[in-house]
């Protein structure tokens, strides 16, 4: 909440807000009290959560959902639906816990819904960023804000740990302002994960390298 709120405070104003693994609507839900005016798209992969998102939209007439995953292009793409607040993508079926789901890209559903910039992406998606980001390459040159669920270990064989998120994301005109939610793992206490929030490069926030 703290960071959305500075965020905001550093004057962020977005026309669309897109939320890639949007459970229920809870983070959506916390993101309206700082851009209210914002129209938004939830993507979420797990049937289970089409009650809670009903509900949301039905509350929130600014709001619309789509059961599906987001990867690089439409189609089809395997699904672990192990955990219900979790989940993954992948191109190749898993061992157990394998659905099948519809995939769509976030450019496909900019385009198709009209969506206005400038746009907030906000991605949970436990390790299949990449391809969520490739399919988002027309959207993100218009975004101001881009929050990445980011890992200090390699989740899948093809994901990015977090300090080569922060090059990925350099190369694409982003940079780190804030990293927040810090988790330790169970196996032993280290760092896990946080949600870190790029920005454009060429924001004032970067012209300047001072402490005060």
């Amino acid at each position: 909440i703290g960071a959305l709120q500075r965020s905001t405070t550093r004057g962020l104003n977005v026309k669309t807000v897109i939320d890639v693994g949007a459970s229920d609507g809870r983070w959506s839900k916390i993101c309206m009290n700082f851009q209210p005016k914002a129209k938004y798209l939830l993507i979420e992969a797990q049937e289970e959560h089409k009650m809670g998102l009903d509900q949301f939209i039905l509350e929130n007439k600014n709001a619309d959902y789509i059961i599906a995953a987001a990867g690089t292009k439409e189609g089809y793409i395997y699904f672990d639906n192990g955990n219900l607040f979790g989940g993954l993508a992948s191109e190749s079926p898993f061992e157990k816990n394998c659905i099948e789901v519809p995939l769509v890209s976030i450019d496909g559903e900019v385009d198709k819904r009209k969506l206005e910039p400038p746009y907030l992406i906000k991605l949970d998606t436990h390790g299949f960023e990449v391809p969520i980001l490739e399919g988002s390459m027309k959207t993100i040159k218009h975004a101001e804000l881009i929050i990445i669920e980011s890992y200090n270990y390699r989740l899948t064989s093809e994901s990015l740990r977090y300090f080569e998120m922060c090059n990925y994301m350099e190369k694409i005109g982003f940079s780190p302002i804030e990293n927040v939610d810090f988790t330790l793992r169970k196996y032993d206490n280290s760092f896990w994960q946080m949600d870190t929030f790029f920005i454009p490069s060429i924001r004032k926030e970067f012209s300047s390298e001072a402490y005060i």
